[in-house]
Formats: structure tokens, C-alpha cells, sequence
């Protein structure tokens, strides 16, 4: 009996330790999390921490969506949990009391976007009456009005023609259009076969670059932020960061792994985002440090590069774009701020002690 009883308790602690070595198998798995982006270098730092496994607690899962809206759509269902996009979403998703907040500003552009108009216009004013294309609910749009008004033409004198960048180049080299704001490496492209294409507006200006309007964001949905307290939304926000810190220490692998993730050329990703170091003349990339003064979450104002942004700007910014997308007739009042924004994923990632 007594050896049979010995049998028993090992037999039991085996199947104990047995349940306890599963149980933290489990534990360790990686969370997943479901990424959107479109075919931009700007956004694509997550295929460079999904293939460096940069946080591994995290399982990032990419995926390439051209639409930003489409995004969004999905992550309203429930269907994502984090989009990089263009950063004039906020105050639209306040106003349509949705789950989608803006967490992070993550680069400035400062000279990859431009204002190009065909070789027959001289000035704003010879816009009047013609069609120009951009975005519509995109910062494109905003950028070509504040444009024109700062020009004396009216955002009524000209026809607005909703056009993605591929439409928008064959529009303006066919003279469908009469100018376009384009993004690298369309506005490259458009120059080098328009001749006499000019230049009208660039964001590498102090203007543009102060103002801060142009800009990439991450989104997330608000039941993942909420998750674990969380705790899974500032590892995502690590993952991004931990990538920008990886590709500022390895400019050439990491611009590799963009390029090939997007199908892009590799000197095509170093127009827009450089070689690692302050890429004046296409985006400047934020990092853990400037992304959290901006967001008003760490100390300071954002230093890279000097664009002359200040501490908590983003609160300037949603009332910015919150302004003209009342003037574009988009929303009807000025949404309020928490309605579109969440600081909770940054100031999490502080508190746990990360440093970037």
C-alpha cells in the first residue's frame, strides 16, 4: 500500500508540474495584434519589428490596406486594433462618436509633400474656375486650402477632385487637373516627366514644418487600448518605437526590409524617410522621445530636426484640422478632444519605465 501510495503522489506531482509548465507555456505566448497600413515607408517600421521580433510579448499582424477608410471600417467592427494612417482622422472619429483614437504622431513631413501645379500656371489666381486634385478628408485637402486662402483664392473658386496618387499623376500630366498636391516619390515622378511642372508649396517650409499639420499617426481602437489596462497598446506603441530605434542604429538593413515589404525600391524609401539620421526634404521620423513631447506625455519640446513644435501640440493640431473640416462641411461643430485622442497607450509605456 505504501509504495502504491508513493506511485499515487508521484504520478499527481507529475501531472502537477505537468499543468504548471503548460500553463506558463501559455503565458508566454505573444499577444496578437492586428496592424493595417497602406504602401508608404512612413508606416512601415512595423515589418521591421515584426521581423526583428523586437517585442516579442507582441505578434504583429501586417497588413497592407490602401484605403485608410477601409481600415478604420475595420477596426470599428472589431476587426484591427491598430492603423498607421495620415493624421487628420481624430477629430472626424470624435464626431462620429466612433472607437478609433489617435495615439501617437509619428513624422512630420518636411518637404515630401508638395503643391505642383501644370507649366501654364503662374499663380494661385490662375487656378480660379480649374480643378485641382488632393485627398478629400485627407490632409491633402486641408493643405491645398490653406494654401489657396493664404494666396487669395477662395476654396470655392476651384473644383476639389478626389484622386489617389497613381489617378492624380496621370490627371495632371494629361491636364485633366491643374494642380495636385502629391507625396514622394510622386511629386519626383510628376516632375520628371512634366516639363515645366512647377513647385508651388512644399512642407519643408517653416510655415508647414511649425504648424506640424502634415503628418503620419497611429490609430488604435479603443477596447484594445482598454485591454489588460493597457498594458498590450503601450507594447504595440513599444514595438514602433523599439523599430524607428532599430532602423536609426541599421539605416541599410532596415530600409531593405521596408522595401521589400512594400515592393518599393530601396532608394525610393530613402527619399522619404533617409538613411537613419534628420531627413530634411522628405519626413523627419519621430521617435519614442519627440512622439511623447508632442503628445504632451513626456517633458519638453520635440527637438529633432528643430521644426520649432512645442510641448502637447497636439492638442493645436485636432483643432486645426477640426477647424477646417468644419469649413470643408465634413462635421458641423468642433468635436471634443478626448472624443478623438487617447494618451493612455503613451502614458502607460512611460509609467512601465521604457526609455526609447
Amino acid at each position: 500500500m505504501s509504495k502504491l501510495n508513493s506511485l499515487c503522489r508521484l504520478v499527481t506531482l507529475l501531472a502537477i508540474a505537468l499543468m504548471v509548465l503548460t500553463g506558463a507555456a501559455h503565458a508566454a505566448d505573444p499577444k496578437p495584434v492586428r496592424v493595417a497600413l497602406f504602401s508608404w515607408p512612413g508606416y512601415a517600421f512595423w515589418f521591421v519589428a515584426k521581423e526583428k521580433n523586437l517585442v516579442p510579448e507582441i505578434a504583429l499582424d501586417i497588413q497592407i490596406i490602401e484605403d485608410p477608410y477601409q481600415s478604420f471600417g475595420l477596426m470599428s467592427a472589431g476587426k484591427l486594433d491598430v492603423a498607421s494612417s495620415t493624421a487628420e482622422y481624430a477629430p472626424l472619429s470624435a464626431a462620429e462618436g466612433n472607437d478609433i483614437r489617435f495615439v501617437a504622431y509619428t513624422n512630420p513631413s518636411h518637404g515630401t509633400d508638395q503643391i505642383i501645379v501644370r507649366p501654364e500656371i503662374m499663380s494661385a489666381a490662375d487656378l480660379k474656375g480649374k480643378s485641382v486634385a488632393v485627398l478629400e478628408g485627407g490632409l491633402t485637402q486641408i493643405f491645398m486650402g490653406i494654401w489657396l486662402e493664404q494666396n487669395g483664392v477662395s476654396i470655392k473658386d476651384v473644383t476639389f477632385t478626389n484622386l489617389i496618387m497613381d489617378d492624380a499623376m496621370a490627371a495632371m500630366l494629361s491636364g485633366k487637373v491643374a494642380g495636385a498636391e502629391f507625396w514622394e516619390p510622386y511629386a519626383k515622378n510628376v516632375k520628371e516627366n512634366l516639363a515645366g511642372a512647377k513647385v508651388m508649396a512644399d512642407s519643408a517650409t517653416p510655415f508647414w514644418s511649425k504648424n506640424g499639420l502634415l503628418a503620419d499617426a497611429m490609430y488604435m481602437r479603443k477596447g484594445f487600448i482598454e485591454e489588460d489596462d493597457g498594458k498590450t497598446a503601450a507594447l504595440t506603441l513599444k514595438a514602433y518605437y523599439e523599430a524607428v530605434k532599430y532602423w536609426r542604429e541599421h539605416p541599410e538593413e532596415a530600409n531593405e526590409i521596408i522595401a521589400k515589404a512594400l515592393k518599393f525600391k530601396v532608394e525610393d524609401v530613402e527619399l522619404v524617410i533617409g538613411d537613419g539620421k534628420d531627413n530634411k526634404g522628405g519626413i523627419v521620423v519621430y521617435g519614442y522621445s519627440d512622439g511623447g513631447k508632442f503628445m504632451g506625455v513626456i517633458d519638453g519640446d520635440p527637438e529633432l530636426a528643430s521644426l520649432g513644435q512645442h510641448h502637447g501640440q497636439i492638442t493645436d493640431h485636432f483643432n486645426l484640422v477640426a477647424d477646417w473640416w468644419q469649413k470643408f462641411g465634413l462635421i458641423d461643430h468642433k468635436p471634443a478632444f478626448e472624443g478623438g485622442v487617447s494618451l493612455t497607450p503613451f502614458k502607460v509605456l512611460v509609467e512601465s519605465g521604457y526609455g526609447g
